[in-house]
């Protein structure tokens, strides 16, 4: 009877080793320390932070005298979706303001052919989602154009003017996982003005096919394009991050000493009752 009970239990230890029991996360960015309406920008030279176990990338120059610049991703929790501007570049577009699905914090990401903007995942991560929306800069510029940049669709509002956001998945070696997702943060392409847009919500993107990626890339593309590249400020914000991912070694070993010991001790409760039971019987 030990035996089948001691099969039963390595049975049941087996199952739960097996790669079907995955554990949820979800960044949010909220485990990121921010006092309210401000943000995080790279200033302290630390090359990038960590949220929900994804790491983010960023850099930051200090060029003196006041000038700085940074690029791949910044954290923030701004709710100014009104004022126009490079000042303004660390906000959501969402109205009313703020991060997605009650979440105070997100991130910001600005890119260009020399920032990169990049997420490393932990191993084994099964990607689900994410929600994305444009930044107010990038939102107001496009809307009514500014110094650099137009206004989508032009004085008539028939010019075909896009900004669409590409996620790509790389592996440790570098090389391309899946299909790429894109998003069109702008789309004035249709033959109906009145179908026109600027994303201006927190939208959720489905990239699970991107799973098994060990990196997430992203890229901007804009129809404003002049002699120094995209006219569009090439900023959007991303928050609510989701993914899955295996326990590692050691935790399934803890996990299967756990089992084991409960199986053990329910045995041990078993055989006390019973030698209890056979007591009484004897008297």
């Amino acid at each position: 009877m030990f035996e089948s009970l001691f099969m039963r239990s390595i049975l049941i230890v087996t199952c739960a080793l097996t790669p079907s029991v995955l554990w949820g996360q979800l960044v949010t960015f909220d485990d990121l320390t921010l006092e309210p309406n401000s943000f995080y920008n790279g200033s302290d030279n630390a090359g990038g932070f960590t949220s929900g176990g994804a790491v983010f990338n960023n850099t930051f120059t200090d060029f003196g005298g006041g000038f700085t610049a940074w690029g791949g991703w910044s954290y923030s929790n701004m709710v100014d979706v009104t004022t126009p501007g490079f000042g303004n570049q660390y906000a959501a577009y969402h109205l009313p303001g703020g991060g997605g699905d009650a979440s105070a914090n997100y991130g910001v990401a600005f890119w260009s052919e020399f920032d990169p903007v990049t997420i490393d995942l932990p191993s084994g991560a099964l990607l689900q989602s994410a929600r994305i929306t444009n930044t107010t800069y990038a939102a107001l510029s496009m809307l009514n154009g500014d110094s650099f940049a137009k206004q989508f669709g032009g004085a008539t509002g028939n010019d075909e003017d896009y900004f669409l956001l590409t996620i790509s998945g790389l592996d440790g070696e570098g090389d391309a996982v899946g299909t790429p997702v894109q998003v069109y943060l702008a789309d004035y392409r249709f033959a109906d003005n009145d179908l026109d847009f600027i994303l201006d919500e927190w939208t959720t993107v489905d990239l699970t096919s991107l799973s098994g990626a060990s990196q997430l890339s992203f890229s901007l593309e804009s129809s404003d394009v002049g002699m120094f590249g995209i006219n569009t400020p090439t900023f959007f914000a991303l928050d609510n991050l989701s993914f899955s991912t295996v326990p590692e070694p050691s935790t399934w070993c803890l996990l299967a000493c756990v089992a084991l010991g409960v199986m053990g001790y329910r045995r041990i409760r078993k055989l006390r009752v019973e030698h209890e039971m056979h007591q009484e019987k004897s008297k």
